[in-house]
């Protein structure tokens, strides 16, 4: 299944970088592509004048939504193992308000830093800023549920909820005092876009979104002991409270980085590994894995429609996964509870 799902990824990769104002063939975009890694295989094709579109602003783009969408779904997986709770994403933990909230507070009152450091940050100011609240929401809601050495699941939920509520109210005085320009800087970077990717962004992102993928794919085997308990996981020989600790760490670095360079992109962690399950069972060693390459082929497919849908202008990416998420979630409450319901 995930052979096949990264084999579907690069053909939505293939035509995302085709797509796009300037239109550019498959052959032409394989002939840019090749000739980037030192190997000319069609050099009787012109591609000049596309090869500065698809190298400088079409693949550091798409490459970055691979990665946010493969963080994002895979965080979302991991949570739902850890809290055996089919509702919880990175959002449930704070992850996506305590950004929300640092963006909005360096927006306004950024006028209150030195010179100095808004020269030295410049464009990367946003992006670290949502990172360090993503990061820092993330190790509240740890310390807050952790008692006596140990984490409490029903706990982390709860200070989950205390937090977002926080950090909702916070943000929401901050956009009490903002002006018309920061608040246009807040609209949009809370709808979510990738508008803004370029090798440096991808460069930043990468290494934290990669690692803390990885990371996650060795606890396939510890969340499925989870599932039957957190007894039952000790009684099999897991160390639970590492699994904690590690997991979650690994989600608010990956997708704290995601939603650093992204914005707030709604419903991949709370949907694709609800669609995965339902193809492929609840076997977390699949699971994790395929949630990551349906997440980047998801979140590919949704930020090409997103830029090329009302050319030239461009959609908020947020707006669109939530309109196609939230319908898709509620068929499957259909599919699953269908008496509940009629």
């Amino acid at each position: 299944m995930t052979k096949g799902l990264v084999g579907l990824l690069m053909l939505v990769v293939l035509g995302a970088l085709g797509s796009g104002a300037m239109a550019t063939s498959p052959i032409q975009v394989v002939a840019i592509l090749s000739e980037l890694v030192g190997f000319d295989a069609f050099p009787w094709v012109s591609h000049e004048a596309e090869s500065a579109v698809v190298l400088y602003v079409r693949l550091p783009r798409i490459l970055l939504g691979v990665l946010v969408g493969a963080a994002i779904a895979t965080g979302g997986a991991a949570l739902q193992g850890l809290f055996r709770n089919p509702l919880a994403d990175p959002a449930l933990i704070g992850i996506s308000a305590g950004a929300a909230l640092a963006v909005v507070a360096v927006t306004v009152l950024g006028n209150l830093l030195s010179v100095a450091l808004r020269d030295t940050v410049g464009g990367m100011l946003l992006p670290a800023a949502a990172f360090f609240g993503a990061s820092a929401t993330a190790l509240a809601v740890y310390r807050l549920s952790s008692v006596g050495g140990r984490t409490v699941i029903s706990t982390m939920l709860l200070a989950g909820i205390a937090i977002n509520a926080f950090a909702g109210a916070a943000t929401g005085l901050c956009i009490y005092m903002a002006d018309d320009d920061d608040l246009r800087t807040i609209t949009f970077w809370t709808l979510g876009s990738l508008g803004g990717a370029s090798w440096p962004t991808l460069a930043l992102c990468a290494p934290f979104t990669v690692v803390g993928i990885a990371a996650i794919q060795r606890f396939g085997v510890a969340l499925n002991a989870i599932a039957l308990g957190e007894i039952e996981a000790v009684h099999l020989g897991i160390d639970v409270e590492h699994v904690k600790t590690c997991l979650l760490l690994a989600v608010a670095g990956s997708v704290g980085a995601a939603v650093a360079v992204s914005g707030i992109i709604g419903f991949v962690g709370l949907v694709v590994p609800h669609l995965i399950r339902l193809l492929i069972g609840p076997d977390h060693r699949r699971v994790l894995g395929a949630s990551a390459a349906l997440g980047a082929v998801l979140l590919t497919i949704a930020d090409t429609a997103a830029r090329t849908l009302v050319a030239p202008a461009e959609l908020p990416l947020g707006v669109l996964t939530a309109f196609l998420g939230a319908p898709f979630l509620m068929w499957l409450l259909l599919q699953e509870h269908p008496r509940e319901y009629l």
